[in-house]
């Protein structure tokens, strides 16, 4: 079956949904711009990037500010050095990868402060391209220290944070230094609100939120915030157990957490009070070992015996997950239905991200393991929009307001 491209399914417009400057808002000619990036992306044991998704996701930004002429400063994390110089978390690598990216040379800074890269950016001239070097081997990073925001932004005119992903943060080169610098956003950050809080408080309908992974605790503010906005929720992954065990079913050595069985059950009846379409896995692949290779079963999720543990979601669960969703016209996934790192344990999330890509529907995937999973599925090109932030897609999803947005200047301040 040809799967249908959503890609060109936007979000429904709503008026003033971001109300913060945009890069496209500043007279960047000639100056210099500080772009906060997130270019934590992975390295294998030889330094070598082996997933460059996140550089790319900001290089709209990038490169509208080198044709506008501005000089254009690099910025962000890797990893967490925990405040001191390791040279396995350089940015070199990334700079590297930029150049190749940008097609043009991109100057490497090897401080992220002090007289060298002041030095440094004092020869930039209008379209140049610099990297500093890791944020995070200075505390002060992290700490948000005013001291290390006030030495970043000597280094610029102009401030612009495209990076979603860190958004969350109250972190020194997110919120301290726009006490200093003029603000605004880059392209990826507009783009993951108007996806993520946009679609969401306006949704086409029917509107399907599907959610796994390990904890309910990491999910229940987004259940709250969902819950009376959706027509669907599909649930899958380790928090399903604990839904199941509070229904009164035992479920053997699977993942439970035991303080959230009333807060699972209050909102299970909710659901079923206000009539939002509930579902849960009704079997699952168990095992006694997450190792691979070990001895696997299928059961349904009321016969998982003692000292096994469910690690996927069943054959049965994926078709009915998959036929919930067929009629969806807006569907949001945040985690998985399983281990999918380990093949025996995959077979549930791939079903589940192929049935999202074959929807006719305006789909967004939730940063980090369900991104990865995606992917690992080939069928990410078919998705409409895939964050690039874990837990600030997470936060935003919950109603929260993420500080490294909120620091922002209005339009209406301009």
């Amino acid at each position: 079956m040809a799967r249908r491209n959503t890609n060109n399914i936007n979000p429904v417009p709503i008026k003033d949904i971001f109300n913060k400057l945009t890069i496209e808002d500043l007279d960047i000619k000639g100056k210099r711009v500080f772009i906060r990036a997130d270019f934590n992306v992975p390295l294998d044991d030889n330094l070598k990037i082996t997933d460059d998704r996140r550089i790319r996701s900001t290089l709209p930004t990038i490169n509208y500010a080198i044709d506008e002429g501005a000089k254009v400063i690099l910025s962000s994390h890797l990893g967490r050095p925990k405040g001191k110089a390791d040279p396995r978390l350089s940015l070199a690598p990334i700079a590297k990868r930029l150049q190749r990216l940008l097609n043009k040379e991109v100057i490497f800074a090897p401080d992220c402060i002090g007289s060298q890269t002041e030095s440094l950016v004092s020869k930039m001239r209008n379209g140049d391209v610099l990297l500093l070097e890791n944020l995070r081997y200075y505390p002060g990073e992290e700490k948000n220290d005013g001291d290390f925001a006030r030495a970043l932004s000597r280094l610029a005119d102009l401030y612009v944070n495209d990076a979603f992903g860190t958004a969350h943060r109250v972190h020194a080169s997110i919120v301290g230094i726009t006490k200093f610098l003029p603000s605004a956003a880059g392209f990826l950050l507009k783009k993951e609100i108007e996806y993520l809080k946009g679609t969401i408080d306006n949704p086409v309908r029917p509107f399907v939120a599907i959610l796994g992974g390990a904890k309910v605790s990491g999910k229940i503010g987004v259940l709250e915030n969902l819950v009376e906005k959706v027509d669907k929720v599909i649930i899958g992954g380790g928090i399903a157990f604990t839904f199941i065990k509070a229904m009164g079913s035992e479920v053997g050595n699977s993942l439970v957490e035991e303080d959230m069985l009333e807060t699972a059950q209050r909102i299970r009846k909710k659901l079923k009070r206000l009539g939002i379409k509930f579902y849960l896995p009704v079997d699952c692949v168990i095992s006694q070992s997450i190792e691979p290779g070990a001895e696997t079963k299928i059961v349904t999720t009321l016969e998982i015996p003692k000292g096994w543990r469910a690690l996927d979601i069943g054959p049965a669960s994926a078709k009915l997950f998959s036929e919930a969703i067929q009629d969806a016209k807006t569907i949001l996934w945040n985690g998985p239905m399983g281990i999918f790192e380990i093949d025996a344990f995959s077979r549930g999330t791939f079903a589940i991200a192929r049935a999202v890509a074959d929807a006719y529907a305006l789909t967004i995937v939730g940063g980090g393991d369900t991104d990865l999973a995606v992917h690992r599925a080939g069928v990410s090109d078919v998705i409409s929009f895939i964050s690039t932030g874990g837990g600030a897609s997470l936060q935003l999803l919950e109603g929260k307001e993420l500080p490294g947005i909120a620091v922002l200047t209005n339009r209406e301040e301009k």
